[in-house]
């Protein structure tokens, strides 16, 4: 074999090593990424759940609050029902 041929071989591994090495390591950060990406969204989950559990508690200390003030008695359809038969 040539010394060029040698220098060519040489270089042509180094080349092929040096490649696949790089396209390894984009791979294991790839997967990095959207494995934060996946804690992320885990976490804005449960952010909103959160904040939607205090809407909620935040909504029922409100109609509490409201019916003490303004008693409820039976449910809505049942006014509508009554109001319905005076027509005739």
């Amino acid at each position: 074999m040539s010394r060029a041929a040698k220098v060519t071989f040489v270089g042509s591994i180094i080349l092929s090593v040096g490649i696949i090495w790089g396209v390894h390591y984009m791979q294991l950060q790839e997967r990095e990424t959207m494995f934060q990406g996946v804690l992320r969204d885990d976490e804005r989950r449960r952010e909103k759940m959160r904040q939607r559990e205090e809407e909620l508690r935040e909504s029922q200390r409100k109609r509490t609050l409201y019916e003490r003030v303004q008693p409820v008695s039976g449910s809505a359809s049942t006014s509508s029902e009554s109001d319905s038969g005076t027509d005739g």
